[in-house]
């Protein structure tokens, strides 16, 4: 009976101790302020803003992108370099004018073919020689130097008084010079030629020389500067100190060397570098302004879409060949021609690309939204479609540019292109592959040709990765 009555008090006594929780949970909350428990937020209408935006920027992701590729910017670098350069080069200290034919001074011959260097310099004479000299026309800093002390007739005869296999010592009118014992010269020697002295003479016209030392350029005279030599009266010179003696008066080389007519290959090849780039840029605004707007007219107003495939069809069909030949054939060949030649044809395949991809995109959502809200077609085209083909646009502008240089070379080729006084990459390619055979002058088609390479693996490797860097799945 005591354990009944012990759990039923036990019972009673926790009932009693939740009613009074709750009773004084209920008092509580009774006098409870409201206003202590929540306090209302200021609105502020920039943090507001700022929720919804996006710090995102196509054109600044794409160059992020762009300049992440090392080889490209690379290559971005040494073609605005190159582009740069071939403004710069005419206006540099002793360039050579492109178009300047460069005679030597005291033969009025051309300095034709003359093989590529570093310096003017060809021989290198100690202190103390002996030299004739004669004062160069219109110039006052140089001298025309030799050490020929006489011209000697074929069949001339003279005393040999000292025989060598390379120089022999000979007597002259009392004179004592040098005479080249080889092929050419030919000296009618006896059974023991080491026998001196005896009497013999060449059966071609010989040079008698000072010392045993040949210090002409082919027979002409070479060029030392007036400082380096003490000159009599008579001509008579002796090289203060070592003495270089120069192919030319002027200590400007001739890096690329100069070509049949003897002008320098150098200021040729960044002159018609210049031509060219300006060619290809030319050719390229045209075809981008001419073929986007035919392009997109023609994928995205129905109405057109007839007209414009028939005024393709029919000049697709004749061979752009066939065009730049008879453009260039019947107009006088020149700048303007040949630009205006490209500028006909070049439109179409962007045209024809473009079109085909608004086609694709034109009956998309989004553009069938604009329209239904009354959006004009021109601000459809621009915001909608055009933003859609960046990337591809610029590919094709990029390859564009070596096309069109390509297309120069090709006319030029065949003599319908630029005039030989406006030097160009296709001019310089045409003239240098004629010499291509010879090992002497094959380097009047290698240094234009590498140039051309430069450019056309620039451009096509920058286009490229711009193409993949304005795509809008690369960003990150």
């Amino acid at each position: 009976m005591l354990s009944i009555k012990d759990n039923k008090s036990k019972k009673l006594e926790a009932a009693l101790a939740e009613q009074l929780k709750k009773d004084l949970d209920a008092q509580a909350a009774e006098n409870v302020n409201e206003d202590e428990l929540f306090v209302l937020a200021d609105y502020d209408a920039f943090a507001g803003e700022k929720t919804g935006y996006s710090n995102y920027s196509y054109w600044r992701s794409t160059l992020q992108v762009f300049f992440k590729n090392k080889v490209a910017v690379f290559l971005l670098i040494v073609l605005a370099s190159l582009l740069a350069f071939t403004f710069i080069q005419p206006h540099l200290p002793g360039q050579y004018p492109a178009n300047l034919i460069n005679n030597n001074p005291q033969t009025g011959k051309q300095l034709s073919n003359v093989a590529p260097g570093l310096t003017t310099v060809v021989a290198n004479v100690p202190a103390g020689t002996q030299l004739r000299a004669k004062s160069v026309k219109g110039n006052d800093e140089w001298y025309a130097v030799d050490n020929v002390m006489e011209s000697l007739k074929a069949r001339t005869k003279f005393d040999i008084v000292e025989y060598g296999a390379d120089w022999c010592k000979i007597e002259y009118k009392g004179e004592t010079g040098y005479v080249k014992n080889n092929f050419q010269t030919k000296l009618k020697l006896p059974d023991d030629p080491t026998a001196v002295p005896y009497e013999s003479r060449s059966n071609f016209k010989i040079e008698m020389y000072m010392q045993p030392q040949d210090y002409t350029n082919d027979g002409n005279a070479l060029y030392a500067h007036k400082d380096q030599l003490t000159v009599d009266e008579k001509g008579n010179a002796v090289a203060k100190e070592d003495l270089e003696l120069r192919v030319i008066p002027s200590e400007h080389a001739f890096w690329f060397g100069t070509n049949n007519i003897g002008q320098d290959l150098w200021a040729r090849v960044w002159s018609g570098t210049r031509t060219s780039l300006i060619i290809g840029f030319i050719v390229a605004f045209f075809e981008a302004v001419i073929g986007i707007t035919i392009g997109v007219l023609w994928g995205y107003v129905r109405k057109l879409d007839r007209i414009l495939t028939e005024i393709y069809n029919v000049v697709d069909n004749i061979p752009q060949t066939i065009i730049l030949i008879l453009i260039s054939y019947i107009l006088r060949p020149g700048f303007g021609t040949l630009v205006f030649a490209m500028c006909l044809t070049c439109w179409l395949g962007m045209a024809r690309f473009i079109r085909n991809q608004i086609v694709i995109i034109r009956d998309r959502d989004y553009n069938l939204a604009s329209r239904c809200l009354g959006t004009g077609t021109a601000k459809i085209i621009m915001k909608n479609l055009l933003p859609y083909l960046v990337s591809v646009i610029m590919l094709r502008l990029a390859l564009s540019i070596p096309a069109a240089i390509g297309n120069e070379v090709f006319i030029t080729y065949i003599g319908l292109g630029l005039p030989v006084d406006i030097p160009s990459l296709g001019n310089l390619i045409n003239e240098g592959r004629k010499l291509v055979t010879s090992e002497t002058l094959r380097y009047q088609l290698i240094f234009p040709a590498i140039v051309l390479s430069i450019v056309t693996i620039s451009f096509y490797i920058i286009g490229n990765a711009f193409a993949d860097a304005a795509d809008p799945k690369n960003h990150v």
